[in-house]
C-alpha cells in the first residue's frame, strides 16, 4: 500500500492506496522560498512597475491600504512592515496611515481577531478597520461599469491620498487570478457590487487561470480604475505559503508580470479526467469553511469525469461562512431545486455558493470529510462522511481495471491543465 498525505486543516490526514492502482498526484514541482523575503518586498517597492518610485507619494496627507482577510494566505508580516517603514520615510505619520482589511461579502472580522492577520506592533501603532459591505453608509457610489456593476466602494478607502492593495496572485476560480486591484475592487466593494460582478461567474469565459479576456476579471479591473489604485503590492506563494517573488507597482503591470511567475508554480499538466479524485483545498485557511473549501471542489471536478467521484477533504471549522447560504438551502433537497431555485431568484452572493456546489456535485459524485456536524453537512447537500480511508477504500473498489486516481493536494491554489 501506498501512503499519502492531505493537507487538512492546520494539520494534515494520512491515506493508503494499493499499490497497483495508477495514481497521479497533481501538484507542481517544490519550489523553494526566497531566502530573504524582506529583501525581495524592499526590492520591489524601490523598483515599481510602471509608476514612478514611490517618492512621487511625498506630501500625502494620508494613505489607505486595502490588505485581504482572514479567509486568504496572505503574509502581511512581511509584506506590510517594509511598506509602512517607507511610507512613515516620506513624511507621512502613522496616524495617517490606515489599513483596511478587505472582507468583500465575507463576515466583518471583530477587532479581536485582528491580530490573526496583522502583527500586534502594527496594529498599535496604526490604525485598523474592518470594510462592512452591508453598511451603506460607509459606500460612494462612482458610476456603473461597462458591463452594467454599479460601483460602491468602502468611502474611508476613497477619501484617502494615496489607495494601496496588498495581497497575492493566485489562482481564482471564475476571476482567473487573484490579486492587483480585486483587495479593493471587491474586497472593499458594497454587497450590490460583488453581487452584479460575481453574477459573470456563469459565462464560459470567467475560468480558472483565464485573466485576459475574462468578463469577471475585466470588470474588476474596470471598478479598480473607478476607485484609482495607486499601487499594488502582491506576493506569490509556494505551497507551504513561502514567498517566492514579490511585485509592486501600478496594478495591471503587476499582474502581467506576476501571472507568468504564479503559472509556474501553480500549473500542472493532466494527461485526460479521472475517474476518483481525492481533493483538499490545501488546509488553512483555505478550508476554514465552506465559503472557501467549495473552490477546491471547483479544481478537482475540472479533472473527474462525468459521473467519476471526488472525495474532498476540507476541515472547515468555522462551518459554512456565510449565514445567507445557510438559509437559503433551509428548504432545499436536491441540486435540481438549487439550479430552478438560482435561476429564478437570480444571482446573489451567499446563495452562490450552493449553485457552485451543484454545479459539480451533480456532475460527480461528491464525498465530503470534514469536523462540522454531519447532519448540517447532509442539509447542504455535502453527502459527508465520517471515515476518510474507508471512503476511498469503496471508491477505489468500484474502479475498473483500468480506472485512474488523481490527488490534489493544494486543489485551491493549483491549476490543472488538462490535455
Amino acid at each position: 500500500m501506498a501512503e499519502f498525505d492531505l493537507p487538512y486543516g492546520k494539520s494534515h490526514l494520512t491515506f493508503h492506496l494499493p499499490d497497483e492502482i495508477a495514481v497521479q498526484v497533481i501538484a507542481p514541482p517544490e519550489v523553494g522560498a526566497a531566502e530573504n523575503p524582506l529583501s525581495l518586498v524592499e526590492t520591489a517597492l524601490e523598483q515599481p512597475l510602471g509608476v514612478a518610485g514611490l517618492d512621487s507619494f511625498i506630501g500625502a496627507r494620508s494613505v489607505a491600504i486595502a490588505i485581504n482577510d482572514k479567509t486568504r494566505p496572505v503574509p502581511h508580516d512581511l509584506l506590510l512592515p517594509p511598506l509602512l517603514r517607507r511610507l512613515e520615510e516620506l513624511g507621512i505619520p502613522p496616524d495617517r496611515i490606515s489599513l483596511l482589511i478587505a472582507t468583500g461579502t465575507h463576515p466583518v472580522m471583530p477587532a479581536e481577531e485582528y491580530s490573526q492577520i496583522i502583527p500586534m506592533e502594527i496594529i498599535q501603532r496604526y490604525p485598523v478597520f474592518c470594510h462592512d459591505a452591508k453598511d451603506q453608509s460607509s459606500l460612494v457610489f462612482l458610476g456603473q461599469t461597462s458591463r452594467g456593476t454599479p460601483v460602491w466602494v468602502n468611502r474611508q478607502y476613497l477619501k484617502a491620498d494615496v489607495r494601496i492593495v496588498v495581497g497575492n496572485i493566485e489562482p481564482h476560480q471564475f476571476q482567473g487570478f487573484s490579486g492587483g486591484v480585486k483587495s479593493a475592487a471587491i474586497g472593499l466593494a458594497g454587497q450590490i457590487t460583488v453581487n452584479c460582478n460575481h453574477a459573470m461567474m456563469t459565462d464560459p469565459n470567467s475560468r480558472l487561470g483565464f485573466y485576459e479576456g475574462n468578463p469577471a476579471r475585466e470588470d474588476v479591473e474596470e471598478i479598480g480604475q473607478y476607485i484609482g489604485v495607486h499601487l499594488a503590492l502582491n506576493a506569490i506563494l509556494n505551497e507551504h505559503k513561502q514567498i517566492v517573488h514579490v511585485l509592486a507597482g501600478e496594478p495591471r503591470q503587476v499582474m502581467k508580470a506576476g501571472i507568468p511567475l504564479a503559472r509556474q508554480i501553480c500549473q500542472v499538466p493532466v494527461e485526460g479526467l479521472f475517474d476518483l479524485v481525492i481533493a483538499s483545498p490545501g488546509g488553512h485557511p483555505k478550508d476554514i469553511n465552506i465559503y472557501q473549501a467549495q473552490k477546491g471542489l471547483a479544481h478537482a471536478a475540472l479533472v473527474t469525469r462525468p459521473g467519476g467521484t471526488v472525495i474532498l477533504a476540507a476541515a472547515c471549522p468555522e462551518g459554512s461562512g456565510s449565514q445567507s447560504y445557510e438559509a437559503w438551502m433551509r428548504d432545499i433537497h436536491s441540486y435540481e431545486q438549487v439550479f430552478t431555485r438560482f435561476q429564478q431568484e437570480g444571482y446573489r452572493v451567499g446563495p452562490h455558493k450552493a449553485f457552485q456546489i451543484a454545479r459539480d456535485a451533480a456532475r460527480v459524485r461528491l464525498q465530503f470529510f470534514s469536523d462540522m456536524d454531519m447532519d448540517f453537512a447532509r442539509a447542504l447537500l455535502l453527502n459527508p462522511i465520517n471515515n476518510l480511508q474507508s471512503a476511498i477504500d469503496q471508491a477505489v473498489q468500484a474502479l475498473t481495471r483500468t480506472g485512474r486516481v488523481g490527488i490534489l493536494p493544494r486543489a485551491s491554489s493549483t491549476i490543472p491543465q488538462v490535455h
